[in-house]
């Protein structure tokens, strides 16, 4: 009975060392989003086809990998620093080393190579981050068993991210776009006088190096803050692991599928809006620099919702505020397509306070996704009596990555679709792209927030009331495996 004494009562350090480990991630992952596309039009003059079917390409082998390395984890045994976080720590410095040469232009490739060098060097990346990530997604269901410090973590994973994404999200834009100037010198404009900035590779591969070395430090920190409380009862490892089994188990569960899609949906948006607007304020406002303050916007609201989220979770549950939430968000967006050919429309600090109101909205499913995946992870747990995390976060981190490519390849799908020339950078675009550039930004993220809230509220069914049953049940279920042993022997 003192092992399950011990799957909570989390402390401070637990909650700051499990935020860490998505900081760490997010120091070099919140660069793809923000970036990647940009460094590989305006630095490498990769062409938006090609880019488009590097994603696609990228995605088909996600599909093999993160399956197989989820079950990899689950079938091993735990080793004396736990069953996850040894995984984490090794894997980072090849994690680091990926991300650096990612965003690395070497002279000594000739130009018609690049594609095949942002091939190697993006999917390295996208391995080693699968190799990070799953056991740091599996590892908050074995820091404590109760509902409310599994909230509690999700938001401060949330934190985590939002901190990690600081340095990529608000301080390089300010400083790593130069003015783009002619033979003589000038200042090169564009067709509405707009001054035109481009990506400054240099200093953006130095910041992108000093960034990936943090990586590291910051993943050693969370490694020794962190501690894996839950220990699985006897009769959970009694049989063999059967990855098949428990894939198609986890396909059978409802709210699991229903969470994947909108967690997909939820970090495509992420990562569209990101890339969309960083094309938004460096083409369509001219204001590179402002791209920084997107983030704050988007995040800042946290501060708000975070010491209220205990209560508002107690009282409406987790599904039914993030569902509302999204609501809102997503009617913030409509508005400002509705805006499309006002002067509001072409005002960025008006674009900044509306992406703060949307980010209200938003906020409550990136505080708490994290908390849902736990969720249903238990409901696993109680269908087939298996604690399987490895393998459903595999398959969960999988979908989001589905997610990224939606993102990766949609804008440039659809900036083709619009008209965007790659070979006018440097030179600014055409009003009738620039217009265009808008529409995508706002009416894209207004459908997807709608579709997320459609999903949670039709298709995710663990709502307040059953959540509460399934953990009694399952509380009882570890109980009287626990015991098991103990009364076979009397």
């Amino acid at each position: 009975m003192s092992t399950l004494n011990e799957t909570h009562g989390i402390k401070f350090k637990d909650k700051v060392g499990y935020a860490l480990g998505d900081a760490g991630g997010l120091l070099t992952f919140s660069l793809i989003g923000s970036f990647l596309t940009v460094f590989y039009t305006d630095t490498l003059k990769i062409p938006l086809g090609q880019i488009t079917v590097l994603m696609l390409i990228a995605r088909i082998w996600d599909a093999i990998n993160d399956p197989m390395w989820g079950a990899f984890i689950d079938s091993r045994k735990p080793t004396k620093w736990g069953r996850f976080r040894p995984y984490i720590f090794w894997f980072s410095i090849p994690l680091a080393v990926a991300a650096g040469l990612m965003f690395t232009k070497f002279s000594f490739i000739p130009e018609s190579k690049y594609i095949v060098y942002a091939y190697v060097t993006y999917i390295l990346y996208g391995m080693m981050y699968t190799a990070v990530n799953i056991p740091y997604g599996s590892l908050a269901s074995v820091v404590t068993d109760d509902e409310i410090e599994r909230s509690s973590l999700s938001m401060w994973r949330s934190i985590g991210a939002g901190v990690g994404g600081l340095p990529g999200q608000i301080l390089l834009p300010m400083f790593v776009y130069s003015v783009v100037r002619d033979e003589a010198g000038r200042e090169v404009v564009d067709e509405a006088g707009n001054v035109v900035k481009q990506l400054n590779s240099g200093v953006f591969t130095v910041a992108v190096l000093a960034l990936a070395m943090l990586s590291i430090l910051v993943y050693f920190v969370h490694f020794k803050l962190t501690k894996e409380r839950v220990v699985l009862p006897p009769k959970h490892n009694d049989s063999k692991y059967n990855p098949f089994k428990t894939i198609k188990d986890l396909f059978s569960n409802f709210p699991f599928i229903a969470l994947c899609i909108v967690s997909m949906l939820l970090i495509a948006f992420q990562m569209y809006y990101q890339t969309a607007f960083n094309y938004l304020f460096k083409d369509y406002f001219a204001k590179p620099g402002l791209y920084a303050v997107v983030t704050v916007c988007t995040y800042g609201p946290m501060a708000i919702f975070i010491p209220f989220m205990g209560k508002l979770i107690r009282k409406f549950g987790k599904k039914e505020i993030c569902a509302a939430g999204l609501c809102f968000a997503a009617i913030v967006n409509i508005i400002l397509f509705a805006m499309r050919g006002t002067p509001l429309a072409h005002n960025p600090y008006v674009f900044l306070a509306f992406t703060f109101f949307s980010g209200m909205g938003q906020t409550f499913l990136v505080l708490e996704v994290w908390a849902l995946v736990m969720d249903v992870i238990d409901y696993h747990e109680l269908r087939t009596k298996r604690r399987e995390e490895g393998t459903a976060y595999s398959v969960y981190s999988f979908t989001r990555k589905l997610g990224q490519t939606l993102a990766g390849a949609g804008v440039p799908i659809l900036l083709g679709i619009i008209g965007y020339d790659t070979e006018r950078v440097g030179l600014g675009q055409s009003k009738e792209v620039l217009d265009r550039l808008y529409d995508i930004s706002t009416l894209v993220p207004a459908i997807m927030l709608a579709v997320m809230a459609i999903i949670l509220f039709a298709g995710y069914s663990l709502s307040k009331k059953k959540l509460e049953t399934i953990h009694a049940e399952l509380e009882a279920l570890r109980k009287e495996e626990f015991e098991a042993p103990e009364t076979a022997g009397e």
